[in-house]
């Protein structure tokens, strides 16, 4: 993939749509491009994160570590960001990233990542935007789980 098939990609999500092409030129020069094969991390739940990635394309599956073993909690797909979290908050990552497909994404490193989000504050709010629908869906479906669990057994 070009340089400026890199800056039309980054155009078309949601987060880069506000932010001037010089500089979404300057995000796909500096991000690093990486390939990861099928089953292979993307991260790890529990490491630090230094780095966000955007998926350029592909298949990957999100999972955390569950009382009775690995849980995939979601699929992402081109455009995804993964490991924002953990950069914005200082915190180890939450979820292990595997790929399910081949996947290439763009690495942005956290110094990066918080030098566009100071100077476009608007990717800042779609960043809070897509934050606030993911706890949305976890608030559902920690719901759903507790109704079943309240649920009496009919054995």
């Amino acid at each position: 993939m070009s340089l400026s098939e890199e800056v039309e990609l980054l155009r078309s999500m949601s987060l880069f749509q506000n932010v001037e092409p010089s500089k979404l030129k300057l995000l796909a020069f500096t991000s690093e491009r990486l390939t990861f094969a099928p089953e292979q991390q993307i991260v790890s739940q529990g490491d630090m994160g230094d780095s966000a990635y955007i998926v350029v394309s592909g298949e990957a599956e999100v999972i955390i570590n569950a009382p009775d073993g690995p849980l995939v909690v979601a699929t992402l797909k081109k455009n995804a960001v993964v490991g924002e979290i953990a950069i914005l908050c200082d915190v180890p990552r939450t979820a292990t990233v595997v790929a399910k497909t081949e996947v290439e994404t763009l690495k942005i490193t956290k110094d990066l990542f918080f030098r566009l989000i100071t100077e476009f504050p608007t990717m800042a709010v779609e960043i809070m935007r897509d934050l606030a629908v993911r706890l949305h869906h976890t608030n559902q479906q920690l719901a759903e789980v507790n109704r079943k669990l309240s649920e009496p057994d009919e054995d």
